[in-house]
């Protein structure tokens, strides 16, 4: 099994009108989820890698993700299920593997004959989709479908995102639809 994700963004859209967007492609919704995720360095940290601890409220995984190039296939994750979050999170405690910080975000999942299409919405960010397919073309025919030019596809993964509107992620301990902790200061969203 490949390791690449072939995967875009499209920035600030109207998540009503991709729903109905797909619900005419014929698309099956997939699902609606709140995730929660602990985010931590590599050790060392390496620029560009970083591990993700993720849940749904039904299954959570643990992950690396790195970013070797800004083009469709630059993304790569290796990805296992494990059977609890919190456990998980306090196994690598006491192994000393402490998160830089805790992330939330809400999806909605579709898969449009078998690329997954999802509407993703984080704190501060303007909803965007994500497309993930099993090839470059994939993507970019499936924002096609989706009435989108390939030059409306952006690689810039969330911490990029974030940067554009002046949040530095990385250092951000608490990112939530409530507050976002910045330093050790909270501000309402």
């Amino acid at each position: 099994m490949s390791n690449i994700e072939y995967e875009a963004k499209i920035y600030d859209i109207d998540p009503a009108d991709i729903a109905g967007k797909l619900a005419k492609l014929g698309a099956k919704e997939i699902g609606n989820y709140n995730f929660r995720r602990y985010v931590f360095d590599t050790i060392p940290a390496i620029p560009n890698r970083w591990v993700r601890l993720r849940s749904d409220g039904q299954h959570a995984t643990l992950t690396v993700k790195e970013i070797t190039t800004d083009a469709i296939d630059g993304t790569h994750e290796w990805e296992v299920e494990v059977s609890d979050l919190e456990t998980t999170l306090e196994i690598l405690a006491k192994i000393g593997i402490k998160p830089r910080g805790y992330q939330e975000n809400k999806r909605q999942e579709y898969d449009l004959d078998g690329v997954q299409v999802v509407i993703d919405r984080w704190p501060k960010l303007k909803p965007y989709i994500e497309i993930e397919g099993n090839s470059a073309e994939e993507v970019i025919n499936t924002a096609k479908l989706l009435g989108y030019a390939e030059d409306d596809l952006t690689t810039k993964n969330t911490t990029e995102l974030y940067q554009d509107i002046g949040i530095a992620i990385e250092k951000t301990l608490e990112l939530t639809f409530a507050a976002a902790v910045e330093d050790g200061t909270t501000a309402e969203l």
